[in-house]
């Protein structure tokens, strides 16, 4: 486990297309997946202990987001061969074991990851209305910790404002977690 974080947000860059096959046997491209009011792409992996530490957390914030008319997708863009806990077959059962309400899609040659400029899991990009960068940050401040009266859900407050506003908050903390695992 190599611990990264990401780089801070550039604000207004164009979401890149994509298309992925998903594991609800369906293929998806970007348009499938923008929503009226913003599009959230997350890049996790089954394995990753920061992701399985805030996966509950990211699943209800995602159906938050969803019914704030906010297109949510999940890309694994591991390589599966040397990390086989991240391989489709997995994905599906980690993906149906978790409740995911969105798309859990596969990045097999690691292209959609390289387009986003993706480096760990999880790695969060907001964008608003118009596929326009607003939010790079992590989903909330109590991390792989549990939550507490204290915790922030920078993520949710961050797309909620790009829903009221068209623009991420100024101040993003970058989120942190495992390199993505490259071929």
């Amino acid at each position: 486990m190599v611990l990264t974080t990401t780089p801070i947000c550039d604000f207004d860059t164009s979401a890149p297309d994509f298309e992925l096959p998903a594991t609800d046997g369906s293929r998806y491209r970007l348009a499938d997946i923008r929503g009226k009011h913003g599009t959230l792409i997350m890049f996790i992996c089954n394995h990753c202990p920061y992701v399985v530490s805030v996966l509950d957390r990211l699943v209800a914030d995602a159906k938050a987001l969803q019914a704030e008319g906010i297109g949510v997708a999940a890309i694994c863009s591991n390589d599966s061969t040397n990390y086989p806990q991240d391989s489709f077959e997995n994905m599906t059962r980690f993906g149906s074991d978790a409740g995911f309400s969105f798309p859990y899609l596969h990045d097999e040659d690691q292209s959609v990851a390289s387009a986003y400029g993706a480096v760990c899991t999880p790695d969060f990009f907001g964008y608003d209305r118009n596929l326009g960068l607003q939010y790079r940050g992590r989903l909330d401040s109590a991390g792989k910790n549990p939550v507490d009266g204290q915790t922030e859900r920078e993520l949710l407050a961050a797309m909620s404002q790009v829903v009221e506003t068209g623009r991420g908050p100024e101040k993003q903390t970058p989120s942190m977690g495992c390199s993505i695992k490259w071929k």
